[in-house]
């Protein structure tokens, strides 16, 4: 049974899967894990954290970016649970949490080091857009429209 949790950054499974976030981030780009630390240090307020029954398996957290963007953060499923439809379920729940709170944008940052994050964006509707965040030559950069533009100006004549 597959749970979603709404919570905060204060929340220890949340803690626990970002550390193990971080060591998975530091091999693939080799530097010592303490620098995602203080990359990622602010307090996020809307994180999410998927379980298979009682075990944390993943997680993933939003924060507002502009007036109409969230961008999305800290995404990270366990290596035992990869190719489970964890992430799906984790993306699909930061957009829906999106979404309620107003937002019609969410962009995000990936790393070259991360072919397979870059590649499950991109299947599930995110396009480039040029690199905004800390990783210089190292990022990728994406965003995806959570309401049409038909939708939109439907809800701007109204």
């Amino acid at each position: 049974m597959v749970k979603l949790l709404r919570t905060d950054s204060e929340h220890e499974d949340y803690i626990h899967l970002t550390h193990l976030l971080n060591d998975d981030l530091a091999d693939r780009y080799n530097v010592e894990p303490s620098l995602f630390l203080k990359i990622n240090a602010k307090k996020l307020s809307w994180v999410v954290v998927i379980y298979a029954g009682d075990i944390a398996i993943g997680c993933g957290a939003i924060r507002s970016f502009d007036d109409h963007s969230v961008e999305i953060k800290r995404v990270y499923v366990h290596p035992d649970h990869r190719g489970s439809g964890a992430a799906f379920k984790l993306l699909t729940e930061l957009e829906a949490w999106a979404k309620e709170l107003g937002y019609s944008r969410t962009v995000l940052e990936t790393g070259t080091g991360q072919p397979e994050a870059i590649k499950f964006y991109k299947k599930y509707g995110y396009t480039a857009i040029p690199n905004y965040g800390e990783g210089g030559d190292l990022s990728r950069c994406f965003e995806k429209m959570l309401v049409s533009e038909v939708q939109q100006c439907s809800a701007d004549q109204s």
